[in-house]
């Protein structure tokens, strides 16, 4: 919620200081938009109101973002912090968004670990800090178990090494915190940063069985940009939305792009149409035939099918070259 009101990178200012209902009314403006993710604890230092409000404007909240990166005594780490203290306050911010998140009518509370992890060689002990943070995530899955906690994993920022820095690493964090309630949020920027494929990080989730949240947003690779979903990766990202069919994900996909120079109402009405034009097309070509040409690794095949609904397959003649 807070990318539709004032924005900052480390150079500058976006945007205008909208309250959390003004930021509402905007969403409710654009007909593709069904709900939003809010932040804890920015957006919900106060819950009075805020259902009627959501309900006025027939908005669901698909998940509270619990941003256990701001507060200045997470600055060294939040839940790998050394100090227990620093620990439990973390852990303490993932119960409180859960509290939230059940008042709100929301099953999930999302969240990425960002200070989590080191910048330098001999800066942390690597097994202690996984251990703080398995038994960190561990007690705030327990708390409130019907509200599932979904782990987003990046590869850096803030930290030059994030400790859940790829969908597997995440995986096996939640497959060591053993509890049934703890799943991912795969983001599909954060793994084409990663130099993962998203449709593959997605099906690495899938075969673990661990609940599943997305969030979508593109980037070059670069960094993270956080630029509408399809802006440089437009076929990788069609294919991850083929996966989500495929696995038959019937859950919010989450926009986690972010305007900054832009208008906001119209970035987040691009975002949606676009998502959704893709969405809607895989329903109308035979996803069937795609799934037996991937079965027999058939790019050539599957291309020439799915070209023409996107570009011409015909050969162009290119002067001063010849054909082969």
């Amino acid at each position: 919620m807070h990318l539709l009101g004032k924005l900052r990178d480390r150079f500058c200012e976006y945007g205008k200081d909208f309250t959390l209902t003004e930021r509402l009314e905007q969403v409710a403006r654009i007909p593709e938009l069904a709900g939003v993710e809010i932040i804890y604890p920015r957006d919900l230092s106060t819950l009075e109101g805020l259902a009627a409000t959501l309900k006025r404007l027939k908005l669901s909240v698909a998940a509270v973002n619990v941003n256990i990166k701001a507060d200045p005594d997470f600055a060294a780490g939040a839940l790998t912090s050394p100090d227990e203290k620093v620990r439990q306050k973390a852990v303490s911010y993932i119960r409180r968004g859960k509290d939230c998140a059940v008042a709100l009518g929301a099953s999930r509370v999302t969240c990425c670990p960002l200070v989590d992890g080191h910048d330098y060689a001999f800066q942390s002990h690597y097994g202690a800090a996984w251990d703080r943070m398995k038994e960190s995530i561990k007690e705030g899955a327990s708390y409130l178990p019907e509200v599932t906690l979904c782990l987003e994993f990046k590869p850096s920022e803030a930290r030059v090494y994030n400790m859940l820095n790829s969908a597997s690493k995440a995986i096996l964090m939640c497959q060591m915190a053993d509890a049934p309630n703890v799943g991912i949020n795969v983001d599909t920027g954060h793994s084409t940063l990663g130099g993962e494929s998203p449709a593959q990080a997605l099906m690495l989730v899938k075969a673990s069985g661990l609940p599943l949240y997305i969030h979508t947003n593109d980037n070059n690779g670069k960094g993270d940009w956080d630029l509408v979903a399809g802006a440089c990766n437009v076929w990788e990202y069609l294919e991850f939305l083929f996966y989500l069919k495929e696995i038959g994900y019937d859950d919010w996909i989450t926009s986690d792009a972010v305007p900054f120079r832009l208008n906001p109402v119209e970035f987040f009405t691009l975002n949606a149409r676009f998502t959704a034009r893709l969405w809607n097309w895989l329903d109308e070509v035979d996803r069937d035939e795609i799934h037996q040409r991937l079965l027999r690794n058939d790019f050539f095949g599957l291309r020439k099918m799915l070209d023409p609904y996107m570009f011409s397959f015909e050969p162009v003649a290119v002067p001063g070259h010849a054909r082969p």
